[in-house]
């Protein structure tokens, strides 16, 4: 059982031991955030168990929340309830430096909209000061004492010490609360199942020097916040059931109506479509919240896979920008058998709003001047404390081009599209990939709730409409993710998203004894491996080179999901089929399959030739029907006629499948 299921028992069956929350946390916290019912209980979980006897010195527990959940507000509001229980030094410690960047600004910058203390804190009649330290060498004992320093930084300075800079006895000489944020990449050793170390294993564990650290004082704390623990994990498991203090899953952030609805919208359509549907989109959201005098930006991301793509991707844009006309726009409109896309286009419409206004609005909202990228290290550290105040009036960006940069540590509300430019899918054995678990977390992070009240009796941070299918507002609570036609990606994302906070399946343990004459005296042979040649392939396996592959391109179908809920609405479209070969498509343009076969690492002709020793040349691997000439292709597409850009998309899609069987080719022995 769960450490947290404990305590929820107590609730349920003891209530009397169930702490209350203390009066003196929630007012020196920013009023304007409202502690949620869960939030009370985070702190109340907290306070009953370090209050009673099986609390162990030191203690160590775990907040397992949903991003969006207010996890920093939870480490404020302990900050204060440790300070009266006489802590004064606090390291807060995360594995990247832009989280560093944006959580100082949270606990010190009190002009920030974010900043998450009262205005004055005020424990026992005292008049308490918040104070950045480098180190805890002859740190105040009358304000709050915090150390703000990534994991590695951390590391660093514990084993290669410097001048003013945190040492070891900084820990052993007075009790500290440890704050670790994004708490599952400290778990690098626990992970593998190695929790016996070395000393210089030590040195080599970011892991291992926090954990020496949390050891030195039996007083210290360990306070950890993450919204990804692997619970699937054995040995992660087995660490933390103990020490989970509260969870709080993504799906029950959903169910409870704190977050965006999040819905996918795939459509079979070019990234230019797919960027200028998610830019009419925010710019609809705009309009129906100033029409009910809501100051509210919406902002859109667009995500691409590779550093160099997002910025090729945003040149682009810039371009798309330039040139953008209305008839651009409404063939968009036209051509999408979206229920939503319909109705927004009626929006426009009813306040006299043509394409051609449209367009140029989208101009103005999105030009340069108003996109920022975020695609490296340097970007994301120089531009933290942008990215963090988008929801400020005075913060002029409705447009983010990013890599992976903001999947974690990044607090946003107003971002109600995300884009992503690529295709790929590369999920294996049926588990969901780590570009995909990494797409969730970003999509976690822009489900958070926008809040804004109409009526008095509205509750500005949960949802109000879902019941409400025509109220215009109800698009003003709901992130729209635009990605490819691909209802086997969706259902991979859509696992992830709900697998969130999930437990392994119940295991039992079974002893078995056997018996002593078990055992009987025999001999056992080896052989010898010798790797079989491959001299004798001349063609590529049948199960490929005869198969038929489907390929869709440019169909215009779309479709919209309501993730984490069985809901799908699919589109009705003409498209025609055509079938043909890849050396049919090679007589037409060999420059175009050669094109697409260069794409593909794995088809270039010195690896090629590992595998098919008899190969003499790149032409002959395309053209010859032992190999690609008759692999038969079925494009399925909008146009009557396929121009040479279908038919380069699908040799490349084609040719990345067959790249992928080869790829699977093993040695083989006699």
């Amino acid at each position: 059982m769960f450490l947290y299921q404990q305590i929820d028992s107590i609730r349920d069956f003891s209530p009397i031991a169930y702490k209350e929350l203390p009066d003196y946390i929630p007012a020196n916290l920013n009023p304007m955030f409202k502690l949620r019912p869960y939030q009370e209980h985070a702190f109340r979980n907290f306070i009953t168990f370090y209050e009673s006897d099986k609390c162990p010195n030191p203690t160590q527990v775990l907040f397992h929340m949903a991003t969006g959940s207010g996890k920093t507000l939870i480490m404020a509001g302990l900050i204060i309830y440790l300070y009266k229980l006489g802590y004064r030094n606090f390291l807060f410690f995360v594995n990247f430096d832009n989280i560093v960047k944006k959580t100082r600004d949270n606990f010190l910058n009190a002009a920030s909209a974010k900043y998450l203390f009262a205005e004055e804190i005020i424990i026992d009649g005292e008049r308490i000061r918040v104070n950045e330290v480098s180190n805890f060498q002859g740190a105040s004992p009358d304000v709050i004492n915090i150390c703000f320093t990534t994991t590695q930084g951390l590391h660093s300075d514990m084993w290669l010490p410097k001048e003013n800079s945190l040492s070891f006895d900084d820990f052993s000489n007075a009790k500290t609360v440890l704050i670790a944020d994004e708490a599952h990449h400290l778990n690098v050793a626990t992970r593998r199942g190695k929790s016996n170390a070395t000393e210089e294993s030590l040195r080599q564990s970011w892991e291992m020097t926090v954990r020496r650290i949390f050891e030195l004082n039996r007083d210290n704390l360990l306070l950890e916040f993450t919204a990804t623990c692997d619970l699937q994990n054995p040995f992660i498991l087995s660490e933390y059931e103990n020490k989970i203090i509260f969870d709080y899953p993504l799906r029950k952030f959903r169910e409870e109506k704190y977050s965006k609805q999040v819905r996918a919208i795939r459509a079979d359509i070019g990234y230019t479509d797919r960027m200028l549907t998610a830019l009419m989109f925010s710019q609809y959201r705009l309009k129906v919240f100033q029409d009910h005098r809501l100051q509210i930006k919406p902002v859109v991301l667009f995500k691409a896979k590779t550093i160099a793509e997002s910025k090729r991707f945003e040149q682009n844009f810039h371009e798309l920008m330039r040139t953008l006309t209305g008839v651009m726009l409404e063939n968009i409109v036209k051509s999408s058998p979206l229920m939503e896309v319909a109705r927004m286009a009626e929006y426009y419409a009813s306040k006299g709003i043509d394409f051609d206004e449209l367009a140029q609005e989208l101009c103005e909202d999105f030009s340069p001047d108003h996109c920022i990228s975020v695609n490296d290290d340097k970007e994301a550290n120089e531009r933290q404390l942008l990215l963090n105040s988008l929801e400020s009036l005075k913060n002029p960006y409705r447009a983010i081009f990013e890599v992976k940069k903001l999947d974690e540590g990044w607090d946003v509300l107003n971002l109600f599209d995300i884009v992503r430019l690529y295709e790929t899918r590369d999920a294996s054995k049926r588990k969901p990939s780590a570009s995909t678990i990494a797409e969730a977390q970003l999509i976690g992070r822009g489900a958070r709730y926008c809040p804004f009240v109409i009526d008095e009796d509205d509750e500005k941070y949960k949802r109000k409409y879902d019941g409400d299918i025509d109220n215009p507002l109800r698009v003003c609570e709901e992130l729209y993710y635009h990605c490819q036609y691909d209802s086997r990606y969706i259902d991979e994302l859509n696992k992830v998203l709900i697998a969130t906070g999930i437990m392994p399946d119940s295991q039992t343990e079974v002893r078995c004894l056997l018996k002593d004459d078990f055992y009987k005296p025999g001999i056992v042979f080896q052989n010898r491996r010798k790797v079989k040649s491959r001299k004798n392939i001349m063609e590529l396996l049948p199960s490929i080179r005869n198969k038929e592959y489907i390929v869709t391109i440019n169909t215009g179908k779309m479709a919209m999901d309501t993730m984490m809920a069985d809901t799908h609405t699919n589109s009705t479209i003409i498209t025609y089929r055509h079938r043909t070969t890849i050396g049919n498509m090679a007589a037409y343009s060999y420059s175009i399959v050669h094109r697409a076969l260069r794409r593909i690492d794995i088809l270039k002709f010195s690896t090629l030739h590992r595998y098919f020793p008899n190969l003499k040349s790149t032409r002959e691997f395309i053209t010859d029907e032992a190999y690609l000439g008759n692999v038969k292709v079925l494009i399925e597409t909008c146009d009557e006629i396929p121009t040479p850009e279908t038919y380069f998309e699908a040799c490349l899609y084609v040719l990345t499948k067959i790249g992928g069987e080869i790829s699977t080719i093993e040695e083989t022995y006699e």
